[in-house]
């Protein structure tokens, strides 16, 4: 690549390859994690990896690691409710050596967001983003993708300006 590319670009290629729909799909398991299992558990445990229907969650506690074996039932029943085409059939729980850490996606928002956050967009720029999305099925990425288009937009007109 010589120069720069857009996000929406890019994104129109890569989501334009055949299988990652069921890909992202099947990794949607990092986006809801935390609503999931809820606050408390998610600062000590996430998703690594996802391979072959089983998905890889890191902990850091040994006693974490008990408690979440005997919930393992109840957090797959969760994880197949909420992405029923995600095919996810086991939870392998990995203990981590580090201390670290993680904050919750909630917690980590401390400030106020940037000005340009609060930029309108026309009707135009909204339509146009609508039909970068119109090949886009699944719902929850749609949203995702129009939010980062959004913002993508809203910082270009600051940039502009």
């Amino acid at each position: 690549m010589k120069k720069a590319e857009r996000v929406s670009s890019l994104l129109k290629q890569i989501l334009g390859q055949p299988g990652l729909g069921e890909q992202i799909t099947r990794h949607q398991a990092w986006l809801i994690w935390d609503q999931l299992v809820g606050e408390q558990i998610a600062a000590r445990a996430r998703p690594l990896k996802l391979r072959k229907g089983v998905l890889e969650v890191q902990v850091d506690h040994p006693v974490w690691m008990q408690q979440l074996q005997m919930m393992k039932p109840q957090i797959l029943e969760k994880i197949n409710a909420t992405i029923p085409n995600a095919g996810i059939t086991d939870i392998y729980l990995r203990q981590t050596r580090s201390s670290q850490t993680y904050t919750p996606r909630k917690t980590r928002q401390t400030s106020e967001p940037p000005p340009w956050t609060k930029i309108e967009l026309t009707a135009a720029e909204k339509e146009s983003i609508e039909d970068q999305l119109s090949a886009v099925g699944n719902s929850d990425l749609k949203h995702e993708l129009r939010k980062l288009f959004t913002r993508q937009k809203q910082l270009d007109k600051e940039r502009e300006s």
